[in-house]
């Protein structure tokens, strides 16, 4: 081993941009060994910076690894009031573009990378992994504070209301340094630290909770190897939702180490060689061999989310309680229905139809008198179809990214939509790119879609570019065979109706057909959803009133989807909700 007493490594200082125009501060820690191997990310426990892991950097003595650690949004040397983020799912972002910004400026593939995680910094790693699904080497988690110690009676739910009537405000934590670790230098180097933050913003502290609570719900969603070490004697965060979170795990590699006696800070305890040695042993073992993703094509027969879309494919009793209940819900949505329009429309088309989408998107309140107009406003704000306006920001924002790529390249731009609805989202983007598109083939199954979609081309005054026809999405011949070739595909909002993924593959295989060689795919998901059960068991499909039933798939199976035919990931974007994910792919040869 190396003598990292004598010769400790020396990290360097550097910065890297976030999405939004923020500068975060990180430390990286060349290699020292001959060849570098891969890199070792480390993130921070809540309330502290990335300094207060950098020890980790000379005990775990990989020579052979690059080290990163950054201080998070708001924490130690980055910008920022302290302890704040505009979301929980914004500083969820910043870890995905820090490990991209590793890729890029340090030249390190993402299969190369192991994370290291502790506490909030844990749970960022951990919903990061969920819905983004990145394909990192593997994750070691410390102490994630999925459910953190709130000693007063019904604290999350009187911050919540606190939150709604106050704003933003802040919450200083309560707990010493001596109940986080038996270490007297790390207790005495805690308490006269300048850069610890006690303060926590009630919008983050609430997010987290929320994250969590998705996460540990739906762990089975993370495939990645993850390396679980639980505190014994945590005085800050439960123990009970980091064994469900295990259990649940999809992961094929997993490893799960419970440590008698230690408090809170695991990676910072007294008597931390053990846990430092599992942590050592656990990436070498990762590294000594390739890379082994679980296979996730075959989802739709048998997993989660195929039990999951079968329960709620059951019939309920008519007189059991549930039976009851939804059927009341029925009945109130045929009420409402007599006088909100968007009510009605879903009734009369289905409200997964394009009618339904692009009424959702233009967001206008509309019903029979100041009641109806209530009904449809309550109605258009459900988390869901917020969702659904957020999903449309990001899939414009991405077909304008690939748009100005192309133009980079001095390619034309030549867009096909494969089930456009009404083409709504493609035509505004491309009337808000100040690249211009060749041609734009918007195609769609139903009659319907095709004609509001030729008016509304119409309208847009783009008839000397656009077209729309009538075509299945699912035929693979009729995709491969488009011309001219795209060099933009889309796909929205399609595949997330169809649980079937041989549908699905079928679909994708004549989307690669067509596309040209660099060109790109944007893409949709939905790894997540809080509605499920009120969608199947109250709202109905547009294929002939049958019941409205989604398989949800996890990122990481989309992914792998698309990447079968002939696409690799490049981007993303998630709402705030972790609900709909649109993804911008590249055509490799």
């Amino acid at each position: 081993m190396t003598d990292t007493k004598t010769n400790p490594r020396i990290p360097q200082e550097r910065q890297f941009r976030t999405h939004d125009g923020e500068s975060l501060f990180y430390r990286h820690w060349p290699a020292t060994g001959e060849a570098r191997r891969g890199a070792i990310v480390l993130f921070h426990r809540g309330h502290e910076h990335g300094a207060r892991m950098a020890h980790l950097v000379d005990e775990l003595d990989l020579p052979d690894f690059d080290f990163f650690a950054w201080d998070a949004r708001g924490h130690g040397r980055s910008p920022g009031q302290r302890g704040y983020s505009p979301s929980f799912a914004t500083s969820v972002r910043d870890v995905q573009t820090f490990v991209q910004h590793i890729g890029s400026a340090h030249g390190v593939a993402e299969h190369d990378i192991h994370v290291i995680a502790q506490s909030v910094g844990a749970v960022l790693v951990s919903t990061w992994a969920h819905d983004y699904a990145p394909k990192v080497r593997g994750l070691t988690l410390a102490s994630p504070a999925f459910k953190v110690k709130l000693y007063v009676p019904f604290a999350r739910a009187g911050l919540g209301l606190m939150h709604k009537l106050r704003g933003l405000f802040f919450v200083n934590s309560y707990v010493k340094a001596k109940f986080l670790t038996h270490d007297p230098e790390r207790i005495a180097s805690y308490e006269s630290d300048p850069l610890i933050s006690r303060p926590i913003a009630v919008n983050i502290l609430l997010g987290l909770y929320e994250a969590a609570d998705r996460v540990v719900a739906d762990a089975n969603a993370i495939t990645l190897p993850v390396q679980l070490l639980i505190s014994g004697a945590d005085w800050v965060v439960h123990h009970k939702p980091q064994h469900q979170f295990f259990e649940r795990l999809g992961s094929a590699i997993k490893t799960k180490m419970e440590l008698p006696g230690f408090f809170h800070d695991t990676l910072g305890e007294k008597d931390r060689a053990p846990a430092v040695q599992a942590i050592r042993e656990f990436i070498l073992q990762l590294f000594d061999q390739p890379p082994a993703p679980v296979d996730l094509r075959a989802a739709h027969l048998t997993g989660n989310t195929a039990d999951e879309s079968r329960a709620l494919a059951e019939p309920l009793a008519p007189l059991s309680a549930r039976g009851a209940y939804w059927a009341m819900t029925r009945t109130g949505l045929r009420i409402g229905g007599k006088l909100s329009s968007g009510v009605a429309l879903g009734h009369a088309t289905g409200f997964d139809s394009g009618s339904t989408l692009d009424y959702v998107y233009r967001n206008h309140p509309q019903g029979k008198g100041p009641l109806g107009r209530s009904i449809d406003n309550t109605y258009l704000n459900s988390i869901g179809w917020r969702g659904i306006r957020q999903r449309k920001v990001h899939v414009e924002e991405l077909i304008r990214i690939a748009m100005e790529r192309l133009a980079e390249m001095h390619r034309e731009v030549r867009v096909m939509d494969i089930a456009a609805g009404h083409g709504r989202y493609v035509l505004d983007a491309v009337a808000a790119s100040p690249v211009k598109a060749s041609s734009i083939l918007l195609r769609d199954y139903s009659d319907i879609n095709v004609r509001d979609g030729r008016a509304l081309i119409v309208e847009k005054g783009l008839e000397d570019v656009a077209q729309f026809v009538q075509a299945d999405a699912f035929d693979r011949i009729s995709l491969a065979t488009v011309t001219p070739r795209p060099t933009l595909a889309v796909v929205s909002g399609l595949y997330e109706l169809f649980p079937d993924n041989e549908m699905v593959r079928r679909s994708l295989a004549g989307v690669g057909d067509a596309v040209e060689d660099r060109g790109y795919l944007v893409y949709t998901g939905q790894p997540w959803h809080p509605q499920l059960e009120m969608i199947a068991r109250a709202l109905t499909s547009h294929r002939q009133g049958e019941a409205w039933v989604m398989r949800r798939r996890t990122q990481a199976e989309m992914d792998q989807l698309v990447e079968e035919a002939g696409f690799r990931k490049i981007d993303q974007r998630v709402d705030e909700w972790g609900i709909f994910t649109v993804s911008l792919a590249v055509r490799v040869a």
